[in-house]
């Protein structure tokens, strides 16, 4: 369920226009140098139009959208007659819808934030009185100061991400299908990354699977989920940053930021650095396998040895077996010579004496 959409059918965008940056290698893309984009609070790439972003000015401009091109020009100008507050950020989803983010609140006491859609237009022209939706929104938890809205590309479902300084702030959802009907509840989701000076803008990347995030001073991406998680950050080539859109290639990033003639840096958006993989070890040597029998000097000595033992004692035996009876028979006729010489009876051979009886 979505947000409805007021443009139809979206046009499929062509190829990119740029080539795709060197990877760690910011390049500066254009400048935004009319006089009417004085505080470029966002960027969001076109659906519709190649080569085109749309942007907004920050807080005291009035309801107005401008379509801005890869060399900076303003092609088209936007106007909606809404009673605006602090417009801090725009999207785009995929059915070429222009989101308008009214969430600004530095004091931190609106009681809604508001967001207006209004359609890609079908020819870059400028139009004065362009029709437009209001959906009202409200945080749980009370009043936040926001910059930064997000539009998931499967089901253009939005988020928001709340500004604080020197601590996290939190990614915030709304319900899957807004109402124009009351005020919708935002659902807080998960803390985003800490920043000294907090979230200023952010984007999801075209496969849905990834956020970047801009700051005052760098990017970070996010991988996205029901805990999005920090990948890595890296800082950019401008200061207050205030603005990040997906760029050109559809795989790269732009980053601006505020003031006259704010210029626009198209780069690769941050990601995990590669682990060096340790170097491949040598080759163990094989573990040495037993020796076949006879093979070696140690245990040829050791079975020698054991059968000289064995021998020894067998020896010892047989001469104990053959020697020891003899001697004893010996003893035993003696014994027997001196019975019948004394009239005494004759000894017994098992050692015992004979009964009398």
């Amino acid at each position: 369920m979505t947000l409805l959409s007021l443009a139809g059918a979206a046009v499929p965008a062509g190829p990119a226009t740029a080539a795709d940056p060197t990877p760690g290698a910011p390049k500066k893309l254009f400048s935004i140098d009319d006089p009417r984009v004085d505080e470029s609070s966002g960027l969001a790439k076109s659906r519709k139009y190649d080569g085109i972003w749309w942007t907004v000015n920050d807080s005291g401009d009035t309801a107005r959208v401008f379509g801005v091109d890869a060399t900076g020009k303003v092609r088209v100008q936007l106007k909606f007659k809404a009673p605006v507050k602090d417009v801090e950020a725009i999207g785009v989803d995929s059915e070429g819808t222009i989101y308008i983010a009214d969430i600004g609140d530095n004091t931190r006491n609106r009681d809604m934030i508001e967001v207006y859609t209004i359609p890609e237009p079908a020819q870059l022209e400028d139009e004065e009185n362009v029709k437009f939706h209001r959906y009202d929104f409200e945080y749980p938890d009370g009043a936040h100061d926001a910059e930064t809205l997000l539009i998931e590309p499967q089901t253009n479902r939005l988020y928001f991400v709340t500004k604080v300084k020197s601590k996290p702030g939190a990614f915030y959802a709304a319900p899957e299908s807004a109402s124009r009907e009351g005020t919708n509840k935002l659902t807080k989701l998960a803390d985003a990354p800490s920043s000294p000076y907090g979230v200023t803008d952010g984007t999801f990347m075209p496969d849905g699977k990834t956020v970047v995030l801009r700051t005052y001073i760098d990017v970070a991406t996010v991988t996205w989920g029901e805990t999005p998680t920090l990948v890595a950050r890296t800082g950019t080539p401008v200061a207050q940053g205030e603005s990040v859109a997906v760029g050109p290639a559809g795989t790269d990033i732009l980053v601006g930021s505020e003031g006259k003639n704010s210029p626009v840096y198209q780069m690769a958006p941050p990601g995990k650095k590669a682990v060096a993989k340790p170097p491949k070890a040598s080759t163990p040597a094989a573990t040495p396998k037993p020796a076949a029998t006879g093979s070696s000097t140690e245990p040829k000595k050791n079975h020698s040895l054991r059968w000289i033992i064995v021998g020894a004692a067998l020896l010892a035996l047989i001469i104990t077996f053959v020697t020891f009876p003899a001697g004893r028979r010996e003893r035993l006729d003696r014994m027997a010579e001196n019975a019948r010489l004394t009239g005494q009876p004759p000894p017994n051979p098992h050692g015992r004496r004979r009964s009398n009886v």
